[in-house]
């Protein structure tokens, strides 16, 4: 599955940024392929849980998304190039829309910054191995507990 579909399906998922919404349905996407390849109905009435269990597996989807993700973010922080001050936003693009409603779109950048400063990123990144040492560790596969 993950050769065939997953190659397919999350092409270009480096430069995506996924809301809570997207989120939730990159997940239910993995499940139901799963549900697909073992001939599982949901008129069975079983878990998404119990899916998982049944072909051993973990949901890992947001998982490889965010580690792509951190591979590419990584590389354009590297290189000296026009798309690196595109990312970082000092170059504006587009058109400037003013009053539009809601909250601002999450920049590709915004993911990253959350969990440290930017500068801190930056640095790391011309590092490759500390690099890869830090976004290995807390960009794990998300294993949700449930209540038995």
């Amino acid at each position: 599955m993950k050769c065939y579909i997953w190659s397919i399906a999350l092409y270009g998922a480096e430069s995506w940024t996924l809301r809570a919404v997207d989120q939730k349905q990159m997940e239910s996407f993995e499940v139901w392929c799963w549900r697909r390849m073992e001939k599982i109905s949901w008129a069975d009435h079983v878990r998404n849980e119990e899916v998982l269990l049944r072909v051993k597996e973990q949901r890992n989807i947001l998982h490889e998304i965010s580690k792509g993700m951190a591979n590419w973010i990584g590389h354009i922080l590297r290189r000296n190039c026009l798309l690196q001050r595109v990312i970082e936003g000092k170059i504006k693009g587009g058109i400037e829309v003013t009053g539009r409603r809601g909250r601002r779109r999450g920049r590709l950048l915004d993911v990253l910054k959350e969990r440290r400063g930017y500068s801190h990123l930056n640095e790391e990144a011309l590092d490759r191995t500390v690099w890869r040492a830090g976004f290995g560790r807390g960009f794990g596969p998300a294993v949700r507990q449930t209540a038995k």
